[in-house]
């Protein structure tokens, strides 16, 4: 009998059958019954299943897996293309269209035939739809006026990079050239604006319609001398005028916009400059479709990376974009290939290959007979010879010496005038001087044709800058010599660098290169792997990009300018290499007693420079005094006889005050975030100092990077005379 019994169902039982139709109604769970949860696994037990389950990767896959990454990481930056684009999402899909058109019988060369052409020049593309390369310049239809002019100038055959390259930039086609030699892109650059001329004339105030950017004075100089030579045989063969314009730093800026209020075809400038004139508002880049970047590596790393952005945010329209250069990495081409349309990779040569009609010589020299050697070395070959430095102080110093001797030598640096800059260039290239000595001012593309013998006197860090400094020489298939010197002031990862180019160069590699442990025999696998030879970041062949030192050293570069000031403590303590100074006039608050106080009225010194260079530290010119630069008045401590090392020694001791106290003051703030210190308040707190003072171990992991470098530059020069100067262990 049905008499409508119901069973018990215990109230957490049906709390959880309600909790189940609720999520079946949700369609959480399926109308399976769900496996009980004490017979699921635990997440420990289903991630060990997962990695039971991971396919193997090798070491070498690994490896490569890292090194792609990596460069993902670096070429994910923000586009580089001006901001009304990136704003209305604008992306142009085809390149520009010109008028021009090779002749109908190259326009029928069989693909067969372009190939058999590019390799008997050696010339190695990549890229859609490839322009066919033609070996003659007649064949590429330039006015009778700009071949007279080539041909004047001694140029009756075009370089392996011209023969690809001009047909590719005269189809109106965005190109990466990458090539030791003059690439040649100035006399297309031109038509392209004598086409805009005749079609629509340009008007006061308008213009350029092409726009060059160099990284250098020198380089933009040159540059436009010879755009100016083709520039008047135009005119005179009876072409419309093209007006064309200098733009650089260190020159009256009046002249300057004299030329742009008349109207201006054609703009060859320096970054700084022009980005000046841009925001200013006395230029506009409105009716601008042709761009070029010269030595466009050095244009896009990080030095002028901004500059380069803030120029791309005035353009209005789409434009042609040519870059050109020595050497291109990996990651410059990636990132430089945002701001391009179907581009056209036109390479002689691997990038960041030597120039193999230069003769590489590399001699040991300890750092002390370098000079001495130097004479010896310019008996080598007939001037001209050109000598590099890494700093301005050596050039300035082997330029005296030279002129002591009786050598025709003359200097460039960056801190020279505009008007010294000049006339050593035009001297040297003149053939009224013999020598000149230069930092890598002078090693960006600028077109020495003479030169017989490069020499270096140091070594450059980036493996980049020695193809750069060699390629002066050996040009227009000429031979020339270079001859770098070595010693142990050299990192072991740059000498491998050196050696692996010498290698590839077919040079005859030193003892001491020959002696290094390399790393890169075991890593041919990786590099097979992955299709890129040595480093993709810089293009260095003795290492991977795991262990770059350039990379390295950018982003501590980045990280120290990431640091700010937050506090208001006016107190500018080296966080990193290149801002190693302080403004010493709040060290008063913390110096021992014992010291005397007219230490603090400093003034910047040779001894404190001397410090600074040898520990790898730049002036930044925020103050004008040094960490604990001293003056005479310091001999107080120590009388007359102040020996060099103690002198300086005394110097990092107020550093490590310094980092002391501001470190403290950086900890007080962060436990009282609504207490707003000033630097002597938080000074003078001696009972709160008196803890500090015993400077623990966990402290020396806080310190900035250039007071531990000061710490113990000054332990191994000082030794036990450290504790006297600073009271401390």
């Amino acid at each position: 009998v049905d008499d409508g019994f119901v069973p018990y169902v215990p109230v957490a039982l049906r709390r959880e059958m309600e909790y189940k139709k609720m999520l079946r109604v949700k369609g959480k769970v399926s109308e399976l019954q769900v496996t009980p949860a004490e017979d699921r696994p635990s997440l420990l037990v289903q991630a060990t299943h997962l990695r039971r389950n991971l396919p193997e990767v090798s070491a070498t896959e690994q490896i490569v897996s890292e090194e792609k990454e990596m460069m993902e990481q670096l070429s994910a930056k923000k586009t580089l293309m001006s901001v009304r684009e990136l704003a209305k999402g604008i992306t142009y899909t085809e390149p520009l269209l010109t008028g021009w058109k090779p002749p109908l019988r190259i326009r029928k060369m069989s693909s067969k035939q372009m190939d058999l052409i590019r390799k008997q020049w050696h010339i190695i593309v990549n890229g859609e739809d490839i322009p066919p390369p033609i070996k003659h310049f007649n064949d590429m239809k330039f006015p009778r006026a700009v071949l007279d002019t080539l041909r004047e100038k001694g140029i009756v055959q075009p370089t392996p990079i011209q023969v690809q390259g001009l047909p590719v930039i005269l189809s109106g086609r965005d190109m990466i050239g990458i090539a030791f030699t003059d690439f040649g892109f100035r006399a297309p650059m031109i038509m392209m604006a004598l086409q805009e001329e005749v079609m629509l004339p340009i008007a006061p105030g308008e213009g350029p319609v092409a726009l060059i950017l160099c990284p250098s004075r020198e380089l933009a100089r040159q540059t436009y001398d010879v755009v100016e030579q083709f520039v008047a045989p135009l005119a005179a063969a009876g072409f419309p005028p093209l007006r064309s314009l200098l733009c650089i730093g260190g020159v009256d800026m009046r002249s300057q916009l004299e030329v742009v209020r008349r109207g201006v075809h054609i703009v060859v400038a320096t970054p700084g400059r022009l980005k000046d004139l841009l925001a200013k508002k006395r230029m506009n880049l409105d009716a601008c479709r042709y761009l070029t970047l010269d030595e466009a590596d050095r244009l896009v790393d990080l030095g002028f990376e901004d500059d380069i952005r803030e120029v791309f945010d005035h353009f209005k329209s789409q434009r042609q974009t040519l870059l050109f250069s020595a050497t291109m990495p990996a990651k410059i081409q990636a990132f430089a290939t945002s701001a391009l349309v179907k581009p056209v990779t036109v390479n002689v040569g691997r990038a960041g290959a030597a120039n193999l009609d230069v003769i590489q010589e590399v001699e040991y020299v300890k750092q002390e007979a370098k000079v001495v050697y130097l004479l010896e070395c310019l008996q080598k070959t007939s001037p001209q010879v050109l000598i590099f430095c890494e700093s301005k102080s050596d050039v300035d110093d082997i330029h005296e010496y030279l002129l002591l001797k009786g050598v025709e030598a003359v200097a460039i640096h960056g801190g020279k005038d505009q008007e010294d800059r000049e006339y050593a260039v035009y001297s040297f290239k003149a053939g009224k001087k013999d020598v000149l000595v230069a930092t890598d001012v002078a090693s960006k593309g600028l077109d020495f044709p003479d030169i017989q013998h490069v020499i270096n006197y140091d070594m450059p860090a980036e493996i980049e800058n020695y193809v750069h400094r060699i390629g002066r020489t050996g040009r227009c298939g000429k031979t020339g010599i270079a001859t770098t010197f070595i010693n142990k002031n050299q990192s072991e990862t740059t000498l491998l660098d050196l050696k692996h180019l010498l290698q590839e160069a077919k040079q005859r590699i030193p003892p001491v290169l020959a002696e290094l442990d390399d790393p890169m025999e075991e890593a041919e696998t990786v590099a097979h792997a992955s299709g890129v030879k040595g480093c993709a970041y810089c293009g260095g062949l003795g290492h991977r990009i795991g262990d770059c030192p350039k990379l390295e050293h950018q982003k501590s570069v980045a990280i120290s300018n990431s640091r700010k000031d937050y506090f208001g403590s006016e107190i500018f303590v080296a966080t990193a290499v290149d801002r190693a100074q302080a403004d010493v006039a709040y060290c008063i608050h913390v110096l021992p007693r014992r010291l005397n106080k007219t230490i603090i009225w400093t003034e910047k010194l040779i001894l404190s420079s001397r410090w600074m260079k040898e520990m790898g530290y730049k002036d930044s010119g925020g103050t004008k005094n040094l960490i604990g630069g001293l003056d005479k008045r310091t001999k107080c401590f120590y009388g007359d006889n102040t020996p060099d090392d103690e002198y300086v020694g005394l110097e990092l001791g107020l550093s490590l005050i310094i980092s002391r106290a501001t470190s403290f003051q950086n900890q007080y703030q962060s436990k009282h975030q609504k207490v707003r210190l000033s630097p002597s308040t938080c000074f003078t707190r001696s009972s709160d100092l008196e803890h500090y003072w015993s400077y623990p171990s966990s402290t020396w992991q806080i310190l900035p990077g250039a007071a531990r470098a000061a710490i113990k530059w000054a332990q191994d020069h000082v030794g036990k005379d450290w504790k006297e100067w600073t009271g401390t262990d």
